[in-house]
Parts: structure tokens; sequence; C-alpha cells
């Protein structure tokens, strides 16, 4: 492997510089939560599980190479579960960060700000939603034209990344609908490598809600289910 010079360290995954520019994630045990509890929506680092980073990698492998092969351009190029990396494309992203949420059903934060005007569990039309990465606001949801007018993205940006979310989000509900599993909401990160956008980031349980005979699947059991 070519020498790797550490670029900054996240909450889940150090980031390294490869001496061919390609960039190494390094999937780490620790995760977020509050008081020692697992929450894949907490914004802080709340424990460490022995092999969560490895079983992380495994699903994002899984999948990144499921939606290359459905013609889907991701930064994927290649991983090491042993070491529990993943080599992957640079990518520059959009602002500081931006989250895209596909859902499938009304459940989370969507349902508590609209649950007046809908039944929790109530099926979506694959609606997607954006936000920014940024914990101090508590990741502000922000509009196609809020984007446009900070000069984020253009609304034909908007619009291709609106449609990549929800061929990818059907995807991947596919692959969990033959293990019998449903998904109900999934977070995106995409980015431009080259002027070509890209899927990135990581695809794991901690970036999606899934369902079994309507009850709740915890992230840590996702990948048992998943790989079963």
């Amino acid at each position: 492997m070519d020498k790797a010079t550490l670029l900054y360290e996240g909450k889940t995954k150090n980031v390294y510089v490869l001496e061919n520019g390609h960039y190494l994630l390094k999937f780490k045990d620790d995760v977020t939560g509050e008081k020692g509890v697992f929450d894949p929506g907490a914004n802080n680092i709340g424990l460490s599980i022995e092999g969560v980073g490895r079983k992380n990698l495994r699903m994002s492998v899984f999948f990144f190479e499921k939606l290359e092969a459905a013609g889907i351009k991701t930064h994927f190029v290649r991983s090491d579960l042993d070491e529990a990396t993943m080599e992957v494309l640079p990518a520059k992203v959009f602002g500081r960060g931006l989250e895209v949420i596909c859902r499938r059903r009304a459940v989370g934060s969507f349902f508590r700000r609209y649950g007046d005007y809908i039944e929790e569990g109530a099926s979506l039309p694959l609606y997607v939603e954006m936000t920014f990465k940024d914990d101090d606001r508590d990741d502000p949801l922000v509009t196609r034209d809020g984007l446009v007018v900070l000069g984020i993205l253009s609304g034909r940006e908007y619009d291709v990344i609106k449609e990549e979310t929800r061929k990818i989000t059907g995807i991947i509900a596919g692959d969990l609908l033959e293990k019998g599993m449903e998904l109900y909401d999934i977070k995106l990160e995409f980015g431009y490598h080259r002027d070509e956008l890209l899927l990135i980031d990581e695809i794991s349980s901690g970036n999606m809600r899934v369902y079994k005979e309507g009850k709740y699947i915890e992230p840590l059991n996702l990948s048992a289910l998943l790989f079963a």
C-alpha cells in the first residue's frame, strides 16, 4: 500500500491521503451516541464497540459494488477488511458538507416536524430532502432555492442529485427486501471527482433506518441480518 498521510480525524473514520492521490478511509470502532448508548443520529461519540468498524466497512463495500454494477458512479476503489480500510477517489463536497436523505416512510425527524399532517409510518414517495453537516446547528434543513441562493448547488445539480438519490435508494431497498427487511429512510453524500458526480462516504447501518416485520432493527444487528 502507498504511504498514507493523515488528513483529518472524523468521528467514526480517519481520512488519509495516499501517494497516488487517492484517499484512505480507516473505519474506527467509535460510534455516535449519548451517555454510553449508541445513537446513529447523534453528533457526538458515545462509546466504542469492538468490530463495528469492520462491519460498517463490509456493508459499505457490499452496497458500493451493487451500485457500481447498476451503473451508479461511486468513489469506491478497493478495501482491506482486515485493516478496516477503504481506498476511495478524492471528491470535492458541496459547501462544508451536505447530507441527502431519502425517505420511504414517515418516521424520525420527518414525523416530528409534520406529525399533524401525516400518520407515523405512512408511505412516502421517495421523498428527498437535504441538510447541512453542521453539528452546532443540529444539521439544519435547506431547500433547493436556499442551496441555489447560497451558491452551493445549481438548480440542475440539485435535480440530478435528487434523481440519483432515488435510484440508489431503490437499489438498496430492493437488496434489503430480498432479506425480508424494509428500508424506511437513508442518508447519502455526494461529491465531485474531476467534474464527475460520485456517491461518497459510506453506506452502513448508521446511515439508514431499517425495519423487519414492523419492528425497528438496531443498527448493530443489521449487518448480521444482511449477511445471514
